[in-house]
């Protein structure tokens, strides 16, 4: 699941993580040295008909960074979000809500606390198209550098296929898309770059002008019907925050 972004002039774009056009290996994670394709590159969006749509990746955090030299560490390492443009053609075809749970209803713009409640859906083929695995609830167990990431813990954890996905705080605000996959002392917890930041770098340092998040044409809600319970259960963190691995495909 992607975040649906809006320009001015009526662009649309997907968000996903950067990382999703990055040309080297999985361990390579920082952002101001790993390879990436280029602004500019083409994209296959599959659309949910099973249809094949053309885009275009219009903003690269990643190829941003690196374009103008950022030193900052934390940036480096956590500032992992794109833009893709969606052919006008397709503008119609595309909804933001986020199956099952609806939303988003906004930006989340003051990060998440310990112990919040996350609410996302993941894509990945790795499910083998079963549905029940793709919806996720799960609980924020801490930030990391500097807030640019939060680290959060799903019983259903994403895995590749699922990088870019859409992650709601428990108002239906969006807090960010996942990058991470993370190992102890937090088993199989993921990484989510925060997308206030994101947005807002992207607005400062690239060249796409202000940008604005599609609210959803679904009311969010934290207990839609059809999620079986085993997963809506909050799982019981570790006391320590988890350390990031390689990212997600």
């Amino acid at each position: 699941m992607h975040q649906q972004l809006r320009l001015r002039l009526d662009r649309v774009f997907i968000g996903q993580a950067a990382h999703c056009a990055g040309t080297g290996t999985a361990t390579e994670t920082d952002g101001c040295d790993s390879g990436t394709g280029p602004v500019g590159t083409p994209v296959t969006i599959q659309a949910a008909d099973g249809t094949e749509r053309a885009g275009t990746l219009a903003y690269s955090s990643w190829v941003t960074m690196q374009e103008i030299g950022e030193t900052d560490p934390d940036t480096c390492a956590y500032n992992d979000f794109a833009l893709v443009e969606i052919d006008p053609a397709d503008i119609g075809d595309v909804n933001p809500s986020i199956p099952v749970f609806g939303g988003p209803s906004g930006v989340d713009a003051d990060g998440v606390a310990t112990g919040e409640l996350v609410y996302s859906y993941g894509n990945s083929p790795l499910r083998l198209g079963i549905a029940a695995l793709s919806p996720k609830v799960g609980i924020a167990a801490s930030e990391v550098g500097g807030g640019r990431s939060h680290e959060v813990y799903t019983l259903t954890p994403g895995v590749p296929g699922d990088s870019g996905s859409a992650f709601l705080d428990a108002q239906g605000e969006a807090i960010g898309v996942l990058s991470t996959l993370n190992i102890a002392p937090l088993p199989a917890s993921n990484g989510l770059a925060d997308l206030a930041l994101a947005l807002d770098y992207a607005g400062t340092h690239g060249d796409l002008g202000t940008i604005e998040l599609v609210r959803g044409t679904e009311p969010f809600t934290a207990v839609p019907d059809g999620v079986p319970a085993s997963l809506s259960t909050v799982p019981v963190l570790p006391a320590l925050p988890a350390l990031p691995l390689p990212l997600l495909g």
